[in-house]
């Protein structure tokens, strides 16, 4: 049994700001291969960005590139906890819609979600943030705990909000940025050969291009970047933050004995998060894997500024993580079903403050720990 002391002093008033891992990071072609970062949407002022990939210029001609935003690694880190070897560290909570079933560690939004808000959960899951409103964080952790490691704004509800404890990022640095053309040929000169008539007008012909049946170019499209200046994978824990997490009583006093389990609890799963093995593949043209001639750094960074080295394995981490998730007792497992009829007043704005009934099934069965049959 490892010894859930372990770590109480980061837990302490006085302890450290945070861990921190940066993990230099390479192309599997080597360390001068085009890797694709991710692609966003331009903003409705395009003179701030035309969209494509996020590279930030500098006067001195550097550049970073946004390989892989804080969101999207957390969304490719938290359905850890519904493996095998780790679900039990967590409740298993599953939401039935039509034809989907969806594990709220799928959820993009998490405890603050649509398709959580306008379920059975409803109910709990807004007193579960109310409580949170006034301090105590205690319910939540009993439905949604990975809500507090990777953060959650119940933002058309109650407004309550926690920040990310886990937060990790990829960036490329001093990035070249490079375009690539193609060209689609059909297997058949449809057309010339009268197998279809001459498109008539511009609708037509563009018909015919999405469905391929005529020659179609691709000039000067995202071609990837070389990051000359190497790519890193920065991740924190943020200590300072958990240690504000809290248990309260029905008059607002804080329970020592049952914060500092919360806070194990909590630091468990962080931990397992922090130290997870990473996925190589990001997308296609994005294959990583740790730079074997940059040692990755695992710092843990006092509130004075002084750093010491942590040397803490994704097996340590996930042990102790199970031994404060039994001390602390992990919320029960259910599956409940989507509410049409409430997502239809939410859209509305009518049911904010309405009380749900739950339907039969609504509740949780058992303590079984469904999960989703298909990914988000």
């Amino acid at each position: 049994m490892p010894d859930l002391a372990r770590f109480d002093p980061w837990l302490d008033d006085s302890g450290p700001a945070a861990l921190v891992i940066r993990e230099p990071l390479t192309p599997v072609e080597g360390p001068d291969g085009v890797l694709f970062p991710a692609t966003y949407a331009a903003a409705e002022d395009k003179t701030k960005f035309p969209g494509g990939y996020n590279i930030d210029p500098f006067p001195d001609g550097t550049n970073v590139c946004l390989v892989d935003s804080v969101g999207s690694q957390a969304n490719r880190i938290e359905p850890i906890f519904a493996k095998p070897g780790y679900a039990e560290l967590v409740p298993q909570v599953v939401i039935r819609a039509g034809e989907k079933a969806v594990n709220l560690l799928e959820a993009g939004h998490r405890a603050g979600d649509a398709i959580a808000r306008c379920s059975g959960l409803r109910d709990q899951l807004q007193a579960a943030f109310k409580e949170v409103l006034r301090g105590n964080a205690e319910p939540l952790a009993r439905i949604a705990p990975t809500s507090l490691v990777f953060g959650v704004w119940d933002s058309r509800d109650t407004q309550a909000k926690l920040p990310r404890l886990v937060a990790s990022t990829v960036r490329a640095f001093n990035v070249k940025k490079l375009t690539r053309s193609a060209q689609f040929v059909p297997a058949v000169e449809y057309v010339e050969q009268n197998l279809l008539p001459e498109p008539p007008d511009t609708k037509t012909r563009d018909a015919y291009a999405e469905r391929g049946f005529v020659h179609v170019p691709a000039s000067g499209s995202h071609g990837g970047v070389i990051a000359t200046g190497g790519v890193r994978r920065d991740a924190t824990l943020s200590l300072a933050a958990l240690r504000l997490l809290a248990v309260r009583d029905a008059n607002g006093k804080v329970s020592e004995d049952d914060t500092r389990k919360l806070r194990r609890y909590v630091l468990g799963l962080a931990l397992t998060a922090l130290t997870a093995p990473q996925s190589a593949y990001l997308r296609q043209g994005c294959n990583l894997v740790p730079d074997p001639d940059r040692p990755r750094e695992f710092k843990l960074v006092h509130a004075d500024g002084r750093r010491e080295d942590v040397a803490l394995s994704h097996d340590d981490a996930r042990a102790f993580a199970k031994a404060a998730a039994q001390a602390f007792g992990v919320g029960e497992g259910r599956t409940v079903e989507f509410d049409k009829g409430l997502a239809e007043r939410d859209v509305k704005g009518e049911a904010a403050d309405e009380p749900t009934a739950v339907k039969p099934g609504g509740r949780g069965r058992g303590r079984g720990r469904g999960r989703s049959a298909e990914g988000s």
